[in-house]
């Protein structure tokens, strides 16, 4: 438990980053799930859209500091390598 002022203020700002960070990462999650499934399911049109809104929603993640900046750029990539290969 904080004792001090400046560690309950602390205590506080770390609740309200984290909640905001938790939504972000959901957010960034789901994009990515929505990809996927469309991805599984075979259908190239859903997976190209849902992969062009995926894409922003990973690099909002890293620029907020969700997401490692590389980690963000090695999943689209992936998502995008699968996506392709959907047409072939």
């Amino acid at each position: 438990m904080a004792n001090t002022k400046s560690a309950k203020k602390a205590t506080r700002k770390i609740a309200r980053r984290t909640a905001i960070n938790k939504t972000r990462r959901a957010h960034a999650r789901s994009a990515v799930r929505r990809v996927e499934l469309a991805i599984a399911t075979g259908d190239r049109q859903a997976a190209v859209a849902a992969l062009k809104a995926a894409e922003p929603a990973l690099a909002r993640a890293a620029q907020n500091g969700v997401l490692h900046r590389k980690t963000a750029s090695r999943k689209v990539s992936r998502l995008t390598q699968r996506v392709s290969k959907l047409g072939h």
